[in-house]
């Protein structure tokens, strides 16, 4: 599925993704400082992707990890820096929100230590009774 807009063009096809420069950009990331090609490879086998390209050139990236019925959680959202201030974010997140796949679901989560503004626009909110939240986090995993 493609979506185009001033000469951009989202693609949810996963053999357009240019695996390399995801794992440069993601190991480079205070959430996958570390992770290897391989996992970011399982990762987007495991996920319904968006790809941002410009021509053939990719400059954004997002996926979700879903059941495509009643849960998502959104990972990964990236523009390269110099394609940044144009709208790109925004308009990714119209698209993934708007994606037939992630309609109708009870939850969708994110986690992100700085772009709070972009997430609000989306109805994105932070967790109510956190209490009930628990996790596994093994902040090391990308460094053994």
């Amino acid at each position: 599925m493609d979506f185009t807009k001033d000469g951009f063009i989202i693609s949810t096809e996963k053999e357009k993704l240019d695996v390399d420069l995801i794992h440069s950009f993601l190991n480079r990331t205070y959430w996958a400082e570390g992770i290897s090609k391989e996992i970011i490879r399982r990762s987007i086998e495991g996920s319904l992707c968006f790809g941002v390209f410009e021509n053939h050139k990719q400059v954004g990236f997002a996926r979700t990890i879903t059941d495509k019925a009643t849960f998502a959680y959104l990972a990964d959202v990236f523009i390269i820096e110099e394609y940044r201030g144009r709208g790109l974010s925004k308009w990714l997140m119209e698209v993934i929100m708007s994606h037939p796949d992630l309609q109708g679901l009870r939850r969708m989560i994110l986690a992100t230590k700085d772009a709070h503004g972009l997430y609000k626009q989306f109805g994105f909110t932070s967790l109510i009774n956190v209490d009930r939240w628990m996790h596994i986090l093994d902040q090391d995993v990308y460094k053994r």
